[in-house]
């Protein structure tokens, strides 16, 4: 059973994926317009069809059928007198009718055509046997005439009919050709711009959000998810502005004809289809939408085990998993195969069951001419325009699995764009370009996934201080920067910088006040130049290169083993790197940036003792004047640390100096002995 959400969801999908189209409005009314213009082009040219008829089967004439009716009189008149005198009578009154042509059929076929040729200031009409044409305030003039002597229709006359449905036709094709690119061009603007936003919804979410997600799926809900709709959405407006127009045009001429030869068997046995398809669609296409979802869903666990393996391929090389990793994909991909196969089935039912039942009503028509003797003008006056609406009927079979294929993929779209966990700005945040005094904890809470992480934190790190955190795997030290940083917001308490709280400061100003180095150095698959100056884009070289030398990076830049020094791509996560390398441009990207705050989780852990010494003594020479909070794994690293934190289990257990630490001879103590015993083993 669906879950309220999602049948919500589902609802408000259709109207929530038009609302991406307004901002394109003017594109769409012209697309729009395109296809009236190619339905009321179907339909006028319907209309020129019984002229065109009525050239070819001549006999039908009107002045054909004037002559034969005159005849019939004649010879009954002459049959229905008692005598010579009274037959003689009866044919005088006969001769008496004017003996002049049936206009009305010409002059409605001329009102057709004049209704064309109006727009260019030209009238035409029909007098005594020609057409004539005339212009405002001119006199007329003959141009040809309408009816051979034997009640044929001249060439030219039929010549008009012929020009008048090639230049329909032709306005058709062209209308339709812009309705088509317009309408795909909105479609595949929208869904261009529904990723847009997608991506950045999820860059705004938390890092909450991030810790639960699966990096794979949503790549996948964000690529696969929208190119499902682009390739639906975007032909489903354009077949979806044109098909019902042009079907309608088809059916008003169907309806027409039907009137003009009081023939509704056609209407009759195509309505009756039309009922019979509504039902089997409207069912095949919830079940499409269904299985389409699982299909998503099937191949975004597809992206994310790729995702996995790729990203950890040297784990899998060396455990020798390749095989195991192989049999497992295979497992997954035909589950994904087996899903997409069902959905493709129930699809491809779809267009056959709409041709069957065009197919099967038509057939029974045909049976009904046979049986009434329906003349073949008029039966093809009825057909043709079931044939032109073949192909719109087709295409509106297809936009009903294309539309279940889009929405499926827009339930799911949707469902991530209202899973908001981002950090919300305050109402009037305050702006801060500058840090005064200092940063405090007071009584600080946190908990993730209701897990306590820090119980009652309440610190102070003043303005030019370093202030170190140690203490074993998962006491919170990595959660205590976060709080700096506002990439969390605390349970309770106040996190604090200069007396604000920093939900109340800018979000912007406050990153850029913060410098960030990571234990695990995170590259981009872009040059080293590019890497170093993503703190600050508008770098110029000459600072980047000032900012690797104290990082103590512009050497392996520049030397033999990097040839394109710093245009070189690092590669994926920087994987053409060592692990000191992409330490070290880490820690160039933060100087860069300059910032008055910097936070470091053990900056230095990745380098060699060379290095190390080296990269310490330039994180010391920027950090004068500057605020520095440092989480420390090896603890010869915070010796000259201001301040040190001891944390156990969420809760501040120590703090001072190093020295006042150790002269406590508590948990700091016991760490520092436990790592200087193990150092001293290991230079033995």
């Amino acid at each position: 059973m669906e879950s309220l959400n999602e049948q919500t969801v589902k609802r408000q999908s259709y109207w929530r994926v038009l609302k991406y189209v307004r901002p394109y409005w003017f594109r769409t009314v012209i697309g729009l317009l395109a296809g009236l213009v190619s339905a009321g082009s179907i339909f006028s040219a319907f209309l020129l069809l019984p002229g065109l008829m009525s050239g070819i089967d001549y006999k039908q004439s009107s002045s054909q059928v004037q002559i034969e009716e005159n005849a019939k009189k004649l010879l009954a008149a002459s049959e229905s007198g008692k005598n010579q005198t009274e037959k003689l009578e009866n044919l005088k009154k006969c001769l008496e009718v004017p003996k002049k042509k049936d206009e009305s059929r010409i002059n409605t076929e001329i009102r057709k055509i004049d209704k064309l040729v109006s727009t260019v200031g030209l009238n035409l009409r029909y007098e005594q046997g020609n057409i004539k044409a005339s212009r405002k305030g001119k006199a007329p003039f003959a141009i040809f005439p309408a009816e051979t002597e034997n009640g044929r229709m001249t060439w030219q006359f039929f010549s008009l009919f012929c020009i008048g449905f090639i230049f329909l036709w032709i306005l058709k094709n062209l209308a339709n050709y812009l309705n088509h690119y317009l309408m795909r061009w909105v479609g595949q603007r929208v869904v261009t711009d529904m990723r847009n936003e997608l991506f950045d919804k999820l860059l705004n979410q938390s890092l909450r959000f991030y810790g639960k997600e699966d990096i794979g799926q949503l790549i996948s809900r964000c690529m696969n998810d929208t190119s499902a709709m682009e390739a639906s959405v975007s032909t489903i407006i354009a077949d979806l502005t044109r098909c019902p127009l042009e079907i309608a045009a088809c059916a008003l001429s169907v309806v027409y004809a039907s009137m003009q030869y009081d023939n509704w068997a056609l209407i009759g046995a195509l309505t009756a289809g039309f009922l019979l398809c509504t039902v089997p669609i409207a069912v095949i296409g919830r079940k499409i939408r269904k299985i389409y979802k699982k299909s998503l869903s099937q191949i975004a666990v597809v992206m994310s085990r790729m995702h996995e393996v790729f990203t950890g391929i040297l784990v899998v090389k060396a455990y020798h998993a390749e095989k195991r990793e192989t049999i497992r994909f295979r497992h997954i991909n035909s589950s994904y195969f087996r899903t997409l196969i069902r959905a493709v089935k129930v699809h491809l039912f779809m267009q056959p069951l709409m041709e069957s039942v065009t197919v099967a009503a038509t057939l029974i028509f045909m049976i009904y001419s046979y049986h009434c003797q329906v003349p073949l003008t008029e039966l093809i006056q009825l057909l043709a325009p079931c044939y032109i609406a073949y192909r719109p009927i087709k295409d509106l079979a297809k936009i009903a699995s294309y539309l279940q294929k889009a929405m499926a993929g827009a339930d799911r779209f949707f469902q991530l764009m209202d899973n908001d966990t981002s950090l919300k700005e305050a109402p009037n945040p305050k702006t801060f370009t500058e840090f005064h005094d200092r940063i405090s904890f007071k009584n600080v809470t946190f908990s993730y996934e209701s897990r306590p992480i820090l119980d009652g934190i309440s610190f102070d790190i003043p303005k030019g201080s370093l202030v170190a955190v140690v203490g074993p795997t998962g006491s919170g030290k990595t959660t205590i920067a976060n709080l700096i940083a506002r990439f969390y917001d605390a349970d309770s308490g106040v996190v604090s910088i200069d007396g604000v709280n920093v939900k109340d400061i800018r979000i912007a100003d406050l990153r850029n006040m913060i410098g960030v180095v990571t234990q695990e150095a995170i590259l981009f698959n872009e040059t080293i130049r590019d890497n170093i100056a993503y703190s600050m884009p508008d770098a110029t070289d000459e600072q980047i290169i000032a900012a690797a030398k104290q990082a103590n990076a512009h050497g392996f830049i520049t030397d033999e083993r990097h040839p394109d020094g710093y245009q070189m791509v690092a590669g994926e996560k920087g994987f053409r790197l060592s692990g000191g390398e992409k330490q070290r441009v880490s820690i160039a990207r933060a100087i860069l940036k300059n910032p008055p705050i910097m936070i470091l989780d053990e900056a230095t852990s990745a380098l060699d003792t060379v290095t190390e010494k080296l990269v310490q003594e330039a994180i010391n020479n920027v950090m004068t004047n500057r605020t520095v909070f440092a989480i420390a794994h090896r603890l010869s690293t915070i010796r000259n640390a201001d301040k040190i934190i001891v944390l156990e289990n969420g809760k501040i257990v120590e703090a001072g100096t190093h020295e006042e630490l150790l002269v406590m001879g508590g948990r700091y103590r016991k760490l520092y002995d436990t790592q200087f015993n193990a150092n001293h083993e290991e230079n033995l």
